[in-house]
């Protein structure tokens, strides 16, 4: 259905930290390169009738400042916009609030990079024990979504298959691919590595259901 070693190998990962007003604050940051221009990209990143097409359910109101929340998952507040370029809102799940920015920059050929930047407060204990590819390799699946949404010939993988994909082989190979490749942005963000691969054993393990 889908190419993963193309896919994980089409997406570039890094982890960083930076000083807030609240403390010290981890930053993700994944990007993938699109075969379409920036206005449909675009499109599909704000679109309410599109973005379920690829991510999840969402309502709200998807305007400045406006209030949105994913099905069964993070909401929040769209805090700027700057079409069809950039916007960035809060990402509210549960009692936690981090923040998200997307960047769309024109390329060649009438492609589009696609960049996300999740900042969030983690406390050390957590950050040790799963490592930034717990909330990482998930933004993985919303790349391989957009992805598979964008891609001409229909490959790749809906929202409707996405359950069964991820029980699947090809579903556990991406999973360990993302966790493996997050592990390898963290060690080069600074980590130390036998902690940073034993953190990302374990996530690796809550997500394909394997022991780590």
């Amino acid at each position: 259905m889908t190419d993963v070693i193309h896919q994980i190998s089409a997406v570039r990962r890094s982890v960083g930290n930076r000083t807030l007003e609240a403390g010290e604050a981890r930053v993700l940051t994944i990007s993938q390169t699109y075969d379409a221009p920036l206005e449909d990209v675009w499109d599909a990143c704000t679109s309410a009738e599109r973005i379920p097409r690829w991510f999840l359910p969402i309502s709200g109101e998807l305007r400045l400042h406006g209030r949105f929340q994913f099905e069964g998952n993070a909401g929040g507040v769209i805090q700027r916009c700057d079409p069809p370029k950039s916007f960035s809102a809060t990402w509210e799940y549960g009692d936690e609030v981090s923040w998200i920015e997307v960047r769309l920059t024109p390329e060649g050929g009438g492609r589009t990079r696609f960049e996300l930047e999740h900042v969030a407060h983690v406390d050390d204990e957590r950050w040790l024990q799963f490592g930034p590819g717990a909330v990482g390799v998930g933004w993985d699946s919303g790349l391989l979504g957009l992805a598979s949404h964008l891609a001409a010939d229909g490959s790749g993988i809906t929202p409707e298959q996405a359950t069964t994909w991820m029980a699947s082989d090809e579903g556990r190979q991406f999973f360990t691919l993302a966790g493996e490749r997050w592990c390898e942005a963290d060690i080069a963000g600074g980590a130390d590595p036998e902690a940073a691969r034993a953190a990302a054993a374990r996530t690796i393990a809550a997500y394909t259901g394997t022991p780590a």
